[in-house]
């Protein structure tokens, strides 16, 4: 037996007090004899009739109920978190709680469809960026050998050109490849990272002379502002990945004659550091979608100029994973910084 509700309880009451006062009636058409046999007809059939309609209420009220509790034991269940170790109770208004109950979980489905749904927009659409992303040094690449191969082969000052033009192709699908990797792992956390004691200035001063040579044929010019012995926990590899992305980005989208400036700010156990260009800047409307994998920001940064387009991905990866975060703040025109913290080291 389950736990009865008020409704059965006013139910039960109300046939207990009609049985009695048709037993009653019963008894005085006995004690007066004269009484029409029809008058007794009808009391015995009202109380046939008020016992029929309350075994017949109780039990359809039973089985709605169970089936209720059916209902929301189900909804529930769908609902239940680790933390739900009871299974729940109904009280007072029923029908009420089970509104609820199912409300809520159909909200809470519609997001979860929404979500769903955005997920599969932002899959199809990396999905089409990365063809793209291959596509390029693929065809490139297809197309210096057929040169070759229809006679550039024996013309010796063509070969080795497109030879040449052929491995950049090569390189560039593999760095392509080799981003998408290290994005999975410092996703997956399989990345083994190396956290040290570590001087940040002479990580900075290294990711500048490695992107020497680009800057000067760009003629943007690196600086270094960072104090001696700026000791940060960090892995050496991946920070020296995150100047040379962000010098990169500056590089590339910088005007002749800019500049691309590294500074640095105490704040409480941690450190700000701050990336700064004069460059073309970005429009507000793309700056929060600037970290994600293949985005390009219009025409002006065009797929031969922006590397792998993974650059700016591997960088938020990184610093996520070292527990710091990262912003972007940049004025369309006249420059883009971007701010990231470091734990200080002791």
């Amino acid at each position: 037996m389950g736990q009865f509700s008020p409704r059965q309880v006013a139910l039960f009451a109300a046939l207990l007090v009609a049985t009695v006062g048709c037993a009653v009636l019963v008894i005085i058409a006995d004690l007066l004899p004269g009484l029409h046999w029809s008058v007794r007809g009808l009391m015995f059939f009202a109380l046939l009739f008020l016992l029929a309609y309350g075994i017949f209420s109780f039990g359809i009220g039973r089985f709605i109920n169970n089936r209720i509790n059916l209902l929301y034991r189900t909804v529930h269940d769908l609902r239940r978190t680790p933390k739900d170790k009871e299974d729940p109770v109904l009280r007072g208004d029923v029908i009420g709680q089970v509104n609820t109950e199912v409300a809520e979980w159909a909200t809470e489905r519609a997001a979860e469809i929404k979500e769903l749904q955005q997920r599969e927009a932002f899959r199809r659409e990396f999905i089409g960026n990365l063809a793209h992303e291959l596509k390029t040094p693929i065809f490139n690449i297809q197309g210096y050998i057929l040169t070759l191969l229809e006679g550039g082969l024996e013309d010796q000052k063509v070969n080795r050109d497109f030879l040449k033009r052929a491995s950049n192709g090569v390189d560039r699908l593999m760095k392509i490849v080799e981003d998408l990797d290290m994005i999975t792992k410092l996703e997956s956390g399989v990345m083994d990272l190396r956290i040290t004691r570590m001087d940040l200035n002479e990580v900075v001063s290294e990711s500048i002379a490695s992107m020497e040579i680009l800057a000067k044929e760009k003629d943007v010019r690196l600086i270094n502002e960072l104090g001696p012995q700026l000791l940060v926990k960090a892995d050496r590899n991946r920070m020296v990945q995150v100047f040379i992305n962000l010098f990169n980005n500056a590089i590339n989208y910088g005007k002749p004659g800019g500049t691309c400036t590294v500074r640095s700010f105490p704040l409480d156990d941690n450190v700000l550091v701050e990336v700064t260009d004069n460059g073309i800047g970005i429009s507000e409307e793309h700056l929060p979608r600037l970290f994600e994998r293949f985005y390009r920001v219009g025409k002006s940064r065009a797929r031969n100029e922006g590397g792998s387009g993974l650059g700016l991905a591997i960088v938020k990866h990184i610093i996520d994973v070292h527990g710091g975060t990262i912003s972007v703040k940049s004025v369309e025109g006249k420059g883009t910084t971007f701010n990231f913290t470091l734990r200080k080291a002791p």
